[in-house]
């Protein structure tokens, strides 16, 4: 299965949704968005953002069947499978966007139309209605407590199963190169729920937008230019590029 090609497409088509718009803003001096553009943006980056979430889920599955059941990988991991797995994946993705976008710009915006944000997102926006926001407040603290933490203990699951698995190999090569295979998928792990968890469950103060912000643009546009590198961290040839790399920089120093 290409699981990381996969999350790097994903991870290129989240930073495409919000980038653009977002440089030509940071270069113009009067910085704005119509309301169909905004809504299209929110509604896209919410469902890249979502399939995401659930692609890492799908990776730590498929090194979960690679590593505890090896021989029974072309079974469990079929071709016809791994096309049902991204559908659903996708599926998901414009579910969730569907249900969020349809809430949030049914509410009545009538009073400031000034987002303090760099894009177009869920929180963000929820600081501008007029009308009452606490159900749809309630729903989404409700959705990322009930689904991204279940999906990323999933993930915590999978890996315990992985590592008992690796710790049983005699061969200390054969064990430096499973836990080689997973270590990247756990940097992406943590690196992107950290950011997610952190912006959806801390609690609101007068300082949290600012601090909503940065990590939003991390999770955007950061992390996305950080996967083909971690993920390209896989192949000898890179890594012993880099190697040689570093001993020529600490040498010359």
């Amino acid at each position: 299965m290409s699981s990381p090609s996969s999350k790097m497409s994903e991870s290129i088509n989240l930073s495409l949704t919000i980038s653009p718009k977002m440089l030509l803003n940071f270069l113009a001096e009067r910085k704005k968005i119509c309301f169909t553009a905004c809504t299209v943006q929110m509604s896209l980056s919410i469902a890249f953002a979502d399939s995401q979430r659930f692609l890492l889920a799908v990776m730590a599955y498929d090194h979960y069947v690679a590593i505890c059941n090896p021989l029974l990988y072309a079974v469990s991991m079929s071709r016809q499978l791994c096309k049902q797995l991204v559908a659903a994946v996708y599926a998901l993705g414009v579910l969730d966007s569907m249900i969020f976008t349809c809430f949030t710009f049914r509410l009545s915006f009538c009073s400031s139309n000034i987002i303090n944000h760099f894009f177009c997102e869920f929180p963000p926006l929820l600081a501008l209605p007029c009308s009452d926001t606490c159900f749809i407040k309630i729903m989404m603290f409700a959705f990322t407590l009930c689904i991204t933490v279940s999906i990323f203990l999933a993930i915590l699951l999978s890996y315990v199963y992985i590592t008992s698995t690796i710790l049983q190999i005699c061969s200390t090569e054969c064990r430096g190169k499973a836990f080689s295979t997973c270590i990247f998928h756990l940097t992406s792990v943590v690196l992107f729920y950290g950011t997610q968890l952190f912006m959806y469950l801390h609690p609101t103060s007068s300082f949290s937008m600012d601090t909503d912000k940065m990590a939003s643009v991390f999770y955007t546009l950061v992390i996305p230019m950080l996967n083909p590198l971690i993920y390209s961290l896989r192949n000898t040839e890179v890594k012993d590029t880099l190697r040689k790399a570093m001993n020529k920089i600490l040498s010359s120093s």
